[in-house]
């Protein structure tokens, strides 16, 4: 003889279902409602500037104080700046990342350190920007892409910094016990363990540092930015016109220049922006599936 039950629900699971699908509700009306904003400002964005996006907008120098031409001197000086202030921030961010998290001791001088990169992070962009106007143009002679780049460069250096170190704590202690217990170095250890399996994560804080970068006005605004140029940078030394002091210039020229070129000059920032996380997420995800654990 078998005997069958029938399962049913009591009322004390009916309810915690129905408070978990609640949450559940409320978690994603609230990821939505940070999300459909978002999408609504770019779709704006693209509506207003269609009229002008093409490829002679893209690949054309500008032409009468930016009212007619295109903008390649503009997203060419961008990406001088924020390529060049990531040479000069990331190697220094993660070497001083690596040092705070894996060599340093807990002492009274490395909590200073630490308490410095915090500070630093909080400082407003236009104090960074007054310090590169006092500090590193006295080094670089004058205003030029070097000094923007620099001054952009230590503006993102905390993030890179905390990215970093929250990646390299991530890596498990038993893989550097592992390897110390067959006799490696500890330096031995961090190139060959603990580095490869944090890239995803150092990844990150770059990413980031382009995104800031690329979107900055303040820093570059006394340091190697122009409004207007007719002529392409020959070098690190030589002032340059960029998008986001572009941007700026010309939504506060009081309607001299046409507001389609205005929202075209925005959806090309957050297209490059978009462009340079897109090729740093997939880098991330690449190392991220080389991980061994």
């Amino acid at each position: 003889m078998t005997f069958t039950f029938a399962l049913t629900e009591t009322p004390v699971v009916r309810k915690r279902l129905a408070t978990e699908r609640l949450v559940k509700f409320i978690f994603g009306a609230m990821a939505a409602w940070m999300v459909i904003p978002l999408l609504l400002i770019v779709a704006y964005l693209v509506v207003e500037a269609w009229p002008v996006l093409d490829w002679e907008f893209i690949s054309q120098m500008p032409r009468k104080r930016l009212t007619e031409g295109g903008i390649l001197s503009a997203i060419l000086g961008t990406f001088y700046m924020v390529a060049t202030s990531l040479l000069v921030s990331a190697p220094v961010g993660i070497l001083a990342a690596v040092y705070l998290n894996e060599y340093a001791k807990d002492n009274w001088f490395n909590r200073i350190v630490n308490l410095g990169v915090v500070n630093l992070a909080g400082v407003p962009s236009i104090v960074h920007a007054l310090f590169g106007y006092g500090a590193i143009i006295f080094i670089t002679g004058r205003p030029c892409i070097l000094a923007a780049a620099m001054t952009l460069g230590i503006m993102t250096l905390p993030v890179i910094i905390a990215a970093t170190k929250q990646a390299l704590a991530a890596v498990p202690m038993a893989f550097r016990e592992a390897c110390w217990n067959v006799g490696a170095s500890r330096w031995q250890t961090l190139r060959t363990v603990v580095l490869p399996n944090s890239l995803s994560g150092i990844l990150t804080g770059v990413i980031l540092e382009v995104s800031r970068a690329a979107g900055e006005t303040a820093p570059i605004l006394f340091t190697g930015a122009v409004f207007y140029k007719k002529t392409l940078p020959e070098g690190l030394l030589d002032q340059s016109m960029a998008l986001s002091y572009q941007l700026f210039t010309v939504a506060t020229q009081g309607g001299q220049v046409p507001e389609e070129r205005q929202f075209g000059t925005a959806v090309v920032l957050l297209g490059l922006v978009l462009v340079m996380n897109l090729a740093s997420i997939s880098l991330r995800v690449y190392f991220r599936y080389r991980k061994k654990w």
